[in-house]
């Protein structure tokens, strides 16, 4: 069962440019201090406010249940994971996480460091599980440079690495969640998804910014 968001508002903070800060850095600090989606996992101890995206889109999706093995990729500093950990179970499921950055221990899950990309690390995820897998989950983006359209190619083409990684670890019957920015590609990708699950769908959860490009790619029911 996942946990209901607070809700509430608290007092705008104001940062001042300090020497030797960019603006830019001094925007972004502003912008964490009064994100409530920030205080609120701070307060329910998750490690990051993208832990309730994926609460989000599990409330609309009901894509996570009791006993499921899921894979996240993508995974740092490990939010994703928690909210996976409290559906399925630490006891019933299996949790596994692979992230570029190393990421602290959580009680209940499998967590690799390495990079997706390295051709030898599908197999390693799949060495950890322990069976067929019922979910999987990519929160991977490129470090962003800026150029939108450049952006936009690199996160679609770890979407779509995901994409082929869930069609080798699946169930029939199994879902498949991917993070990525508009742009026009991530239309392509929807109808390849189209071809091996019941049911497509794309989705911007409430708690990403709106000024954010991103949305999320869903696809539930695989057909192998």
């Amino acid at each position: 069962m996942t946990k209901k968001i607070p809700t509430g508002r608290s007092k705008h903070v104001r940062v001042k440019t300090a020497r030797g800060r960019k603006i830019s850095s001094t925007r972004w600090l502003q912008r964490q201090l009064n994100d409530p989606y920030v205080a609120k996992a701070q307060a329910m101890g998750y490690r990051s406010r993208a832990a309730f995206k994926l609460v989000e889109i599990d409330e609309k999706y009901n894509i996570l249940k009791p006993g499921m093995r899921v894979v996240d990729l993508g995974a740092a500093p490990g939010g994703w994971i928690q909210v996976a950990l409290q559906c399925v179970g630490r006891n019933k499921g299996q949790v596994v996480g692979i992230d570029l950055q190393e990421i602290d221990p959580i009680e209940g899950a499998t967590l690799i460091q390495g990079d997706f990309m390295d051709d030898a690390m599908p197999q390693l995820i799949k060495d950890h599980l322990l069976g067929p897998v019922d979910a999987v989950l990519s929160d991977m983006a490129a470090p962003a440079c800026g150029h939108s359209q450049t952006d936009h190619i690199r996160i679609m083409a770890l979407a779509e690495m995901a994409f082929d990684f869930a069609k080798e670890v699946l169930v029939p019957g199994g879902c498949f969640v991917a993070k990525v920015l508009r742009g026009g590609a991530e239309r392509e990708l929807l109808d390849q998804l189209k071809s091996h699950f019941e049911k497509v769908s794309h989705y911007k959860p409430p708690s990403s910014r709106k000024d954010s490009a991103e949305m999320f790619v869903i696809g539930i029911g695989f057909r192998p």
